[in-house]
């Protein structure tokens, strides 16, 4: 009993040294993460972007005294037996014999959701020395793990820091603009609170040695355990565990945890530890000059590159490219590479570089998603990237580096691809990163520049490749830039003709009818004939003339001449409607409005339209087209899609409706996805693969296609929906050279010492 009673000492003891190490720190960390948020509002970014920053560092500065003292006030409550019963309304769990059930509001579930992505980003960071901890504390007090709200535990602390920030009145956007920066600075604060106490138990014997197998627990051991995540109804008793409707406008609430929407912030705090660990700083920003490798080392990359070069030249004219080709080969390769180079480097900085850089690509060449066809060509850009990296050090310190992007935007548009699909095999986009490749090396000595003029000219392959070489895709393409042109021109036309007839007197409803009915006649026409074309022509004069019967007429002939030119008025513009899509019983009421607003004119007081007005509206209205302003909001209307798609409607669809109301944050994210990236869709009971394969003008429309030839037309409002119900989700949760990071990373924080020196 006495040597129960003093191991439970020990581990609160422990626990009181954590605590008390996380007191001392925290006021340094709070301090640090005001110091990023004020770089990042001087960093370049979106607009957007800098203006979340800017309100998000703003807020913090307000605040962070306060949401320090909360967060003291909370921890010094462990200090005692270690325990912090709080929920992320920030009270205490209801205790009780019965069950108490209630309404979770979408407040609480969304701190659940970035309290669990810390808590993530803690056990990412941390995960070695929280299982050493959990081994050693368990071992002392002899129990098969940490109660629920013990200190120790990641989503406990992660608790914590969510609910102090709301209590200090800093809000959930905030939060997720600066998250990568708080899940840096907290998760590298704690991992190093738990190296301490695991130090100081080493040093009391606790556990030196740790066999981690009894923690190592078999699936069906862990099928029906642990909570599930969600919202909708609690029990009070278990705050942290919830159960969710299976409503599709919350889906991406609990299947998107720091994914692809902070992919940019989450790869720069990734990089961020990357520089850390080889002690690389990024210089600023790019200038252009490029500082070559020593001189042995610039002339075995050379060599290097080009036995490459001719290797694979040599196994395709006899025929044994597809050995060449495979992963084992292309590892074994990229190892003896590694060696022979740093057995040549003159510095500690170039030896950590070539290993970090042959890493990075272990990482790429074994990414399963990449066909084998085109892995080859990846292979081939780790000399050229050793170049850049050893002469650059804001590759390893920017997102933005150009090698690090057509790097991420050749692997995005291949990975959807199945491993030896015919239409990718000896096909445009192949032929096009090879010949890519062979540009960057047949330019050693050009650095960055080279990569961003690549990089220009791989994003226009790929526009044009979708638009007219791609047989699934080259269609609705077509078809996608007329809707645009359409609707651009319907706005546009609107605009002028409310500027023409603002002093005009003509009728109420013949007014409406012009803007809200003619001006989409006249972009169709304007579509299907062109905007010089003599079918415009006659829409045009059938306005005008419109515009001249319902004005006043006050004589005998004026109102014969109306009724004379009435029939042939009301023939064309029944066509013109018919042109639009406009139904019969649409068209009927118009007419009948029409009819009423030309009888009015009869009897109306007000000044006619003289002739000379008349033919200043019909010069107006015949150059039209020169005076149309700019339209950045577009409206699709579906049945105009059918009507200009003819026969192809089938493979052609507009999404008009789903997902839920998009945040700032989605409408930015859907307005930044890159073209030819892969993505999984959920519409009108179909799971398809579909490829992005056009933005319009303003990237207000976006169009995906199936490798069937499936092509789906979204609203940017719509597709930013889609994308926050998780009906749209990304085929890779981040980009190829942010997972080629991470895993570099995941090495080098274990044993730096072995891969780098």
């Amino acid at each position: 009993m006495a040597s129960d009673a003093h191991s439970m000492r020990e581990g609160a003891k422990a626990r009181r040294l954590f605590v008390e190490g996380l007191l001392r720190a925290l006021p340094d960390v709070i301090a640090a993460v005001g110091q990023g948020a004020r770089r990042l509002t001087e960093a370049l970014a979106a607009p957007q972007t800098m203006v979340r920053r800017r309100g998000a560092e703003e807020a913090l500065k307000r605040a962070a005294g306060l949401w320090l003292q909360e967060a003291q006030l909370v921890l010094r409550g462990a200090l005692s037996d270690g325990l912090i019963p709080v929920t992320f309304t920030g009270s205490p769990p209801e205790h009780g014999g019965r069950q108490s059930f209630s309404l979770v509001d979408n407040e609480t579930i969304e701190a659940e959701i970035l309290g669990s992505r810390l808590a993530l980003a803690i056990k990412e960071r941390a995960s070695w020395e929280f299982n050493d901890l959990c081994a050693r504390i368990t071992s002392l007090e002899a129990c098969d793990e940490l109660n629920a709200n013990d200190i120790l535990r990641p989503e406990v602390l992660a608790r914590v820091v969510i609910s102090t920030w709301r209590t200090a009145e800093l809000s959930h956007d905030s939060w997720r603009t600066l998250q990568d920066l708080l899940h840096e600075e907290f998760s590298h604060f704690i991992a190093q609170a738990y190296h301490e106490v695991n130090r100081l138990l080493v040093e009391h014997g606790v556990l030196p040695q740790i066999d981690l197998r009894p923690f190592i627990r078999r699936a069906h051991e862990t099928a029906t355990s642990g909570p599930k995540t969600g919202g909708g109804f609690a029990n009070s008793e278990a705050p942290t565990s919830s159960v969710h409707s299976a409503d599709e406008d919350t889906r991406l609430m609990t299947r998107i945890a720091g994914g692809a929407l902070d992919a940019p912030g989450h790869a720069e705090a990734v990089l961020r530890r990357l520089s850390r660990l080889i002690g690389r700083q990024a210089a600023g920003e790019r200038t252009g000059d490029v500082i070559p490798p020593s001189a042995e080392l610039n002339a075995a990359i050379t060599r290097e590159q080009t036995e490459v070069a001719l290797r694979l030249a040599s196994a395709e004219q006899t025929g044994q490219l597809e050995n060449a080709q495979g992963t084992s080969a292309l590892l074994d390769e990229l190892r003896q590479r590694r060696r022979r180079l740093k057995a040549l480097a003159s510095t500690a900085d170039e030896r950590a570089t070539i290993e970090v850089v042959a890493l990075l690509f272990q990482s790429i060449l074994t990414e399963d998603r990449i066909p084998a066809m085109v892995r080859v060509w990846f292979a081939r850009l780790q000399m050229p990237v050793l170049r850049v990296a050893v002469a650059e050090p804001d590759f390893f310190a920017s997102t933005g580096h150009p090698a690090r992007q057509l790097i991420d935007c050749m692997g995005a548009c291949v990975m959807g691809f199945e491993a030896n699909n015919a239409q990718l095999a000896g096909g445009a986009v192949e032929k096009e990163i090879k010949r890519v490749v062979q540009m960057v090396e047949a330019y050693p000595d050009t650095g960055s520049r080279v990569f961003q003029t690549v990089l220009t000219e791989f994003e226009r392959f790929l526009e044009n490749y979708f638009k007219h070489e791609n047989e699934a895709s080259r269609k609705g393409v077509s078809l996608a830039e007329q809707v645009e042109q359409r609707e651009t021109l319907a706005i546009q036309f609107t605009i002028e003709l409310r500027k023409m007839l603002n002093e005009v007197p003509v009728q109420d409803g013949v007014r409406e009818f012009l803007f809200h009915v003619w001006a989409d006649v006249l972009a169709t026409t304007a579509v299907k004939s062109g905007l010089h074309s003599e079918d415009i022509k006659v829409m045009k004069r059938t306005a005008a003339d419109l515009i001249w019967s319902a004005s006043a007429k006050v004589s005998h002939e004026e109102r014969a001449d109306v009724i004379r030119r009435l029939p042939p008025l009301l023939k064309v513009l029944r066509e013109g409607m018919d042109s639009a899509a406009v139904s019969p019983a649409e068209q009927e009421q118009h007419v009948q409005h029409l009819n009423q607003s030309l009888a009015a004119a009869f009897t109306a007081r007000t000044v006619s339209i003289s002739k000379e007005r008349l033919d200043q509206l019909m010069v107006r209205l015949e150059t039209l087209e020169e005076l149309l302003p700019d339209a950045d909001d577009l409206e699709i209307d579906a049945s105009l899609v059918l009507d200009l798609s003819a026969h192809e409607s089938n493979d052609f669809e507009v999404v008009a409706a789903g997902g839920s109301t998009p945040t700032p944050a989605m409408l930015a994210w859907a307005r930044e996805l890159q073209v030819g990236s892969w993505f999984m869709l959920d519409y009108r009971n179909r799971n398809d693969s579909v490829q992005l394969a056009w933005h319009g003008m303003h990237r207000q429309l976006s169009l995906f296609v199936s490798p069937q030839g499936r092509c789906i037309l979204f609203q940017q409002q719509r597709l930013a929906a889609f994308l926050q119900a998780g009906l749209m989700e990304p085929v890779q949760d981040e980009s190829l050279m942010e997972r080629a990071t991470r895993s570099v990373v995941a090495k080098l924080e274990i044993d730096s010492g072995r891969w780098l020196n």
